[in-house]
């Protein structure tokens, strides 16, 4: 104990910080996006700050803003242990970092090894009172020695209601509110006053969830948290929730028990708890009451928040989640480069969880809003459609179309090559509302659309989105193009098998392979995959003079 608390006070390098936040690849997107809640005065800088990233003599004014907050946002943070000291000052590291970069902790203390029990008698209650006390006790003292100021809140903040119900009131949340404005981060105990003005200890998710929805109900009309605002005034609405834990994020039937790395639960949560293995009861025996609670308090919380289900052992996903609000890997990428690349998906890899929007598949224009359709390509491609044109073509070769939301995203796939019998599976358009990039809709999308093409038929591929085919089927191949000049060509040739392009250089043809083909070919010749496969030779001849000749959608 001693020789931790003495490499403690030496405390982080700002070198050392620095490096962690640069770490990070904030795009221009990201950086725009951190600026909006962390300095809305200074949107402008975000504009540079990737450029500026890149070149070592000039200065960073995303990471001077970090350094430097103008106004902080809080979080609701769980604190999931039991932990060692080693481990819970590891935690306090991570949380100074994020109050350092502007982001709030507010703080509850669970124990998974002493859950909470209605039938306890006095003697065991007083125990566990005592227990989660001293957790209380070495957070703060952890918190502290990481030069993050911190305050034990004892005054029992939430109630309970007649019917089992967990509020907080005004006077609660005060304890709260004069915490942070005085720039301590509360630690909280799990306890509620029942009716009869006794303390007793409930679940830590409860008083969560109570903490969220009191903090975003009572915060219209305040302020953001700055050394100007008045503390009866401040912005308490939390823009994160973060579970910290022993056992890492929540597991997905799709990557064989390696954690989802993000999460849409408008469309997946059902689809998860039904999924749900046996053998989790005991790797992952929190994760299901993790994502209700995910599922409850971003509810009241903005469609921008996220929560984050990390272990202890990845610290860094604090700093990265809160710079980008994205997950650790895109879940769009191929599954076999995220599952099978060594140090992409581990066991310890966090989950990123939103309230996301419903996905549906449509087969047929009957089902199409076409007001809505046309709005979101004009508004994504910025270019007015030839709507005659396009709409009788899509009725001649529609395969399908995949909605996000109300008209907020939309893949459009049609099959193309009939008249030579090659029946290509040809991505139309991919387009996502300028509103919405950034939060999550464009990886939902697309994970939709490789379940439905080049994904189907495999196990992993049952998609739970309205209309789908649910991983039944036969993968295809699925092409599209794109102009060689299009600045989304980076991130094609990451999820695509390859590309070529045209004779005259104005387009790049990607394409990517059937998974199950692939798999079954690998199968065939003891897991040697050819260069180019019999059946596959001649493929890309055959193709390239059937999408250089689709028509533009567009108006002259």
């Amino acid at each position: 104990m001693q020789q931790i608390e003495q490499q403690e006070d030496i405390g982080p390098s700002d070198a050392e910080f620095v490096l962690s936040i640069l770490q990070a690849s904030p795009s221009v997107r990201d950086s725009r996006s951190y600026m909006a809640s962390f300095a809305p005065d200074a949107d402008d800088m975000a504009v540079g700050a990737a450029e500026a990233a890149n070149a070592a003599s000039e200065p960073n004014p995303l990471v001077e803003t970090m350094l430097n907050p103008i106004v902080r946002r809080p979080a609701l943070v769980k604190i999931q242990g039991p932990f060692t000291d080693h481990q819970l000052f590891s935690i306090a590291r991570g949380i100074h970092h994020l109050q350092k970069l502007g982001l709030v902790s507010v703080v509850v203390i669970d124990r998974d090894d002493i859950p909470p029990t209605e039938s306890l008698d006095s003697v065991a209650a007083e125990a566990q009172r005592t227990l989660m006390l001293r957790d209380v006790e070495r957070c703060v003292h952890f918190l502290a020695k990481s030069q993050a100021p911190a305050r034990p809140v004892l005054a029992t903040v939430a109630r309970l209601g007649d019917t089992g119900d967990v509020y907080v009131e005004a006077e609660g949340l005060d304890h709260v509110r004069r915490a942070v404005a005085e720039g301590e981060i509360p630690v909280l105990m799990p306890v509620a006053l029942d009716e009869g003005c006794r303390s007793r200890r409930i679940s830590a998710n409860a008083v969560l969830c109570a903490l969220a929805e009191a903090m975003s109900t009572t915060s219209a009309g305040s302020v953001p948290l700055s050394a100007e605002a008045p503390a009866g005034r401040m912005d308490l609405t939390p823009l994160r929730l973060l579970v910290i834990n022993r056992e890492g994020g929540i597991p997905s039937y799709a990557r064989q028990g390696f954690p989802h790395l993000s999460i849409n639960l408008a469309s997946e949560y059902d689809y998860i708890t039904g999924t749900w293995q046996p053998q989790w009861r005991s790797t992952h025996p929190t994760a299901l009451s993790n994502l209700a609670l995910a599922d409850e308090c971003l509810s009241h919380m903005p469609r921008s928040a996220s929560a984050l289900i990390v272990s202890h052992r990845s610290p860094a996903a604090l700093i990265s989640n809160l710079i980008t609000n994205k997950p650790a890997h895109s879940a769009s990428l191929p599954h076999a480069l995220l599952t099978q690349s060594e140090g992409r998906v581990t066991r310890d890899t966090p989950t990123l969880i939103r309230r996301g929007l419903p996905v549906r598949i449509l087969r047929s224009t009957d089902e199409i809003d076409k007001v809505k359709l046309t709005n979101l390509l004009e508004r994504s491609f910025r270019r007015t459609l030839n709507q005659e044109a396009y709409w009788a073509r899509l009725e001649k070769d529609l395969d399908f179309v995949i909605v996000v939301g109300d008209y907020a995203g939309a893949a459009i796939c049609t099959i193309e090559g009939r008249e030579t019998g090659q029946h290509i599976c040809y991505l139309d358009k991919f387009a996502v509302l300028p509103s919405h990039q950034g939060d999550g809709t464009v990886d939902f999308l697309w994970v939709g659309l490789r379940d439905e093409t080049y994904g189907l038929g495999l196990l992993d591929a049952a998609n739970p989105s309205v209309g789908s085919l649910s991983g039944v089927g036969r993968g295809r191949d699925l092409v599209w193009r794109s102009r060689a000049d299009n600045g989304v060509n980076k991130w094609y040739f990451e999820r695509s098998n390859g590309f070529v392009t045209s004779e005259d250089g104005r387009w790049k043809m990607f394409w990517c392979d059937a998974e199950q083909r692939l798999r079954e070919m690998a199968q065939e010749n003891g897991g040697v995959m050819r260069v180019v496969e019999p059946e596959e030779d001649g493929r890309l001849q055959a193709w390239a003079p059937v999408i250089e000749n689709i028509k533009s959608a567009w108006s002259a």
